[in-house]
C-alpha cells in the first residue's frame, strides 16, 4: 500500500508514473501593495518633477550660451572666408598685374631690338594674363564690404595701363620705329600706369588690414562665448550633480544599506526609505520581492529535497533495468539458440522423412530464432550507448574505418563492393562506437546496392555551420545504391522503422536508430542529404573537431591490402 506524501506549501505535485512524482514550484500570491502615506512640502514633488524643473533651467542656460557662440563661430567664419578667400587672393593678383606689366614693357623693347616673333609672343602672352589676373580680382572685389576704394583705385590703373599700351606698346608690336620723343612718352605713361598700380596695392594692403582687425575681434568674442559656455557647462554639471545627490544617490544608498541587510541574511527587515515618491514605491516593490523571495525559497528547499529523492530513486531504477538488459540477453537467447538447435537437430535426422513443406517450415523456424537473436543484441548495443561511462581518448578514424571493413570482409568480398575514403582526422570520443558506426554505415551501403557492385565513399571536410558554434569535422558516406526518398529523412533513423520488406533486405531496422544516437553522444548531428543527386544516397554527420587536428585529402582504398587506410 503506497502513500502520497503530503504537499509542501507553495508546491504542486503531479503524479507521473507509480511510485514517482514531478513537483511543479507555485509562484506565492503576493498581496497588493499599500499606497505611500501622504507627504507634505517638497517631498510631494516627484522625481520626475524636480528633474523636469531643473533640467529646464539648466537647457534653457546652456541654449543661450550655445546660441551666443554659434553666433560668435560664424562671425569669425565669416571674416576668415572673407580675408582668406577675396581679400587675401585679390591682392595677390595684384602682384600679377605688376608683374605682367613689367613683363609687358621688357618684352616690347627687347622685341625693338631683336625684332623677333618670341618677344612679341611674350609681350601678348604678359598681356593676356594682365586681363586673366584684372578679371579675377574683379570677381574677388565683387560683394566684399569696404572693398569700393580697391575697386575704383583697379579700374584707375587698368586705364593708365591701357593707355601706355595704346600709346606706347601697340604702334611698336606693329613694327613702328622707337624714336627718342616716343620713348620719352611711353616711359612718362609707364610711371603712371606704376603709380596707379601701387595705388591700388595700398588699398588691398588697407583692406587686409581693416579684415585682419575685425577676424582678430571676432575670435576674442568666439573665446569669451567659449569660455561663456564652459563656465554654464560647468554651473550646469554641478547643478545636476547636486539635484541627484539630494533626490537619487542618498534615498538609493539608504535602500542599499537595507538590501544589503536583507541579503545577509535578516530577511525580516523591513524596507522604508524616506525620499522622492517613486523611491519609496520602489521600496514597497522591492519588501514585496522579498516576501515572495523567503516564500519560494521555503518552497524550493523543499522541492529540491522531493528532487533529490527521485534523482535517487531514477538511479536505483536505471541500475535495476541495466541488470535486467543483462539478465533478459541471456534468458531471451537461450531459448532462441535451443529452438535454432533442435531445428537443426530435426533436419539432420529426419530430414529424409520431410517433405519439401516440412523442411522449409523448419528453415523458417531457424531463421526466425537467427533474426530474434539479431535484434536482442543490437537492441543491447543500443541500450549501452550513452550508458556505460564516457572513455575520452584520440581515435584515429582511419584505424576505426579499416576496423569496421575488417568485420564486413564478407560482405565486400561477396557484392564486390569498393570502398574508399578520405585521410580521415583523429577526434576525441569511443573507438567502439565509432567503429560501429562506420560499420553500421558502410554495411547499409553495400546491403542495400542496385545491379551494379556496390561503390561507397566516405569524405570529409570542415563544418559550414554557425562560426560561434563548436570546431566540426562534416564526414558524408555516398553510395550507389537504390537510394532514399527525401520524406523518408527524419523516419529512417527511429527504431524498427524499415522501408523494404524483410524478405527483401534483411535488417532489424535499429542500424540508422543506433548511428544517430552514437553520433549525438559524441556532441554532432546526423542526417539524409537531401541535396544528393544521381543515383544512391548520402549521409552526412559531424563531430567536434580537436583543436590541433589537421587532416590531408589523399584518397585512400581501404578495402585493399590488410583493410587499414595508408598514412
Amino acid at each position: 500500500m503506497s502513500t502520497t506524501p503530503p504537499e509542501p506549501p507553495g508546491v504542486s505535485l503531479v503524479r507521473v508514473a507509480p511510485g514517482s512524482f514531478a513537483s511543479t514550484p507555485l509562484p506565492p500570491s503576493l498581496a497588493p501593495l499599500r499606497p505611500p502615506a501622504p507627504r507634505k512640502g517638497l517631498s510631494r514633488v516627484r522625481l520626475g518633477q524636480w528633474f523636469s524643473a531643473g533640467g529646464l533651467v539648466m537647457a534653457l542656460l546652456l541654449l543661450a550660451a550655445v546660441i551666443l557662440s554659434a553666433l560668435a563661430f560664424q562671425g569669425n567664419n565669416q571674416a576668415r572666408d572673407t580675408l582668406i578667400d577675396q581679400v587675401d587672393p585679390a591682392a595677390l593678383q595684384q602682384f600679377q598685374i605688376t608683374s605682367a606689366l613689367d613683363e609687358q614693357d621688357t618684352a616690347i623693347r627687347t622685341f625693338v631690338r631683336s625684332r623677333r616673333r618670341g618677344d612679341l609672343a611674350a609681350y601678348r602672352e604678359a598681356v593676356t594674363a594682365e586681363s586673366q589676373a584684372i578679371a579675377t580680382m574683379r570677381r574677388l572685389l565683387v560683394g566684399v564690404s569696404g572693398a569700393e576704394e580697391a575697386q575704383v583705385r583697379l579700374e584707375r590703373a587698368t586705364a593708365a595701363t591701357a593707355a601706355w599700351r595704346t600709346r606706347f606698346a601697340v604702334p611698336l608690336a606693329a613694327g613702328a620705329r622707337l624714336t627718342p620723343a616716343h620713348n620719352e612718352d611711353g616711359r612718362l605713361l609707364f610711371r603712371e600706369a606704376g603709380a596707379a598700380n601701387s595705388a591700388t596695392q595700398r588699398a588691398l594692403t588697407e583692406l587686409h588690414r581693416t579684415y585682419d582687425g575685425q577676424l582678430r575681434d571676432k575670435a576674442r568674442t568666439l573665446y569669451v562665448s567659449l569660455a561663456f559656455t564652459g563656465v554654464v557647462i560647468v554651473v550646469v554639471a554641478i547643478g545636476m550633480v547636486i539635484l541627484i545627490r539630494r533626490t537619487v544617490l542618498r534615498p538609493v544608498a539608504r535602500l542599499t544599506d537595507q538590501v544589503r541587510a536583507v541579503s545577509q541574511g535578516d530577511f525580516a527587515h523591513p524596507l522604508r526609505i524616506s525620499g522622492p515618491a517613486e523611491l519609496a514605491e520602489l521600496a514597497g516593490i522591492v519588501d514585496s520581492m522579498r516576501h515572495r523571495i523567503v516564500q519560494e525559497w521555503r518552497a524550493t528547499s523543499e522541492a529540491r529535497q522531493i528532487a533529490a529523492e527521485q534523482a535517487a530513486e531514477l538511479r536505483r531504477s536505471n541500475a535495476e533495468l541495466e541488470q535486467f538488459a543483462y539478465v533478459a540477453s541471456h534468458d531471451l537467447q537461450e531459448p532462441l539458440r535451443k529452438v535454432a538447435s533442435f531445428c537443426q537437430m530435426i533436419e539432420r535426422r529426419y530430414g529424409d522423412q520431410l517433405d519439401d513443406r516440412g523442411r522449409r517450415y523448419i528453415e523458417f523456424a531457424v531463421d526466425g530464432s537467427k533474426r530474434m537473436q539479431a535484434l536482442i543484441n543490437d537492441l543491447l548495443t543500443l541500450s549501452r550507448v550513452g550508458r556505460s561511462q564516457r572513455v575520452e581518448q584520440e581515435v584515429d578514424l582511419n584505424r576505426a574505418l579499416a576496423r569496421a571493413m575488417d568485420d564486413l570482409e564478407h560482405a565486400i568480398d561477396e557484392t564486390g563492393a569498393q570502398v574508399t575514403a578520405d585521410d580521415l582526422p583523429t577526434v576525441t570520443g569511443d573507438r567502439t562506437l565509432l567503429a560501429l558506426l562506420f560499420q553500421n554505415l558502410v554495411g547499409n551501403a553495400i546491403k542495400f546496392h542496385g545491379e551494379d557492385p556496390p561503390l561507397v565513399r566516405i569524405a570529409v571536410g570542415r563544418s559550414e555551420e554557425d562560426d560561434d558554434g563548436p570546431d566540426m569535422w562534416e564526414f558524408s558516406c555516398t553510395d550507389n545504391g537504390i537510394g532514399i526518398d527525401p520524406k523518408y529523412a527524419e523516419r529512417i533513423f527511429l527504431i524498427f522503422q524499415r522501408l523494404h520488406p524483410q524478405d527483401t533486405y534483411t535488417g532489424t531496422g535499429i542500424g540508422l536508430a543506433m548511428c544517430k544516437k552514437i553520433v549525438e553522444y559524441h556532441g554532432g548531428r546526423i542526417w539524409l542529404d537531401p541535396g544528393h543527386e544521381g543515383p544512391g544516397t548520402t549521409f552526412r554527420w559531424t563531430l567536434p573537431a580537436q583543436r590541433a587536428a589537421a587532416t590531408g585529402r589523399a584518397t585512400t582504398d581501404v578495402t585493399e591490402g590488410d583493410g587499414t587506410a595508408d598514412e
